[in-house]
């Protein structure tokens, strides 16, 4: 038990740690002015905050157990991360050279949660189908706000995402944290 409690802190610790970097990197994309830049500023802080949470979360699950590796489950994850960088690469690339560089974060946002779909089973967390269907549904929302409206797409992606990000590694943290209330003594 003690184990399989390390791991789960371990996978949750991950989960903050990276989806912490990445809300930062997220947050980072829209130039806003205040109150939103404030905002943004503030989110930006609380993901790096939740990405150092994460990596103390793994590295005090390491000192519960070894870590247990599944090395087919780590190829999958390569794979499903190889075709992400590959599909939004090449879809920024299309985007920049036919002069639609403002629909980047559209296109790379849309690749992004479609990607947490086929992971949600690789890192056994179900519910990065939902967070996945929300991610989606964020970068739609920028593609036609950016459409309809003045409002850049990249503003709407990147803070809709980035919040996404920041709640969901938050929510791994908090889990993570809480393994510790039901670990033996």
């Amino acid at each position: 038990m003690v184990a399989a409690l390390a791991d789960v802190r371990r996978r949750a610790g991950l989960t903050a740690l990276y989806l912490g970097i990445f809300a930062t990197v997220w947050l980072s994309v829209p130039a806003a002015e205040p109150p939103l830049g404030v905002l943004l500023v503030v989110a930006s802080i609380a993901a790096l905050i939740t990405a150092v949470a994460g990596g103390v979360l793994v590295f005090r699950a390491r000192a519960d157990g070894p870590v247990l590796r599944d090395a087919a489950a780590d190829r999958r994850y390569l794979v499903i991360f190889a075709a992400e960088l590959a599909t939004a690469g090449f879809g920024a690339m299309l985007l920049a050279v036919t002069h639609r560089s403002e629909y980047i974060p559209v296109l790379v946002g849309a690749i992004v949660g479609v990607h947490f779909w086929p992971l949600a089973p690789v890192l056994k967390d179900p519910a990065l189908r939902v967070l996945a269907v929300l991610v989606v549904l964020a970068a739609l929302t920028g593609l036609i706000t950016g459409l309809v409206s003045t409002i850049p797409a990249g503003q709407v992606v990147g803070a809709g995402i980035g919040v996404l990000l920041l709640g969901y590694g938050l929510g791994a943290l908090i889990r993570g944290a809480l393994t510790w209330r039901v670990s033996p003594a």
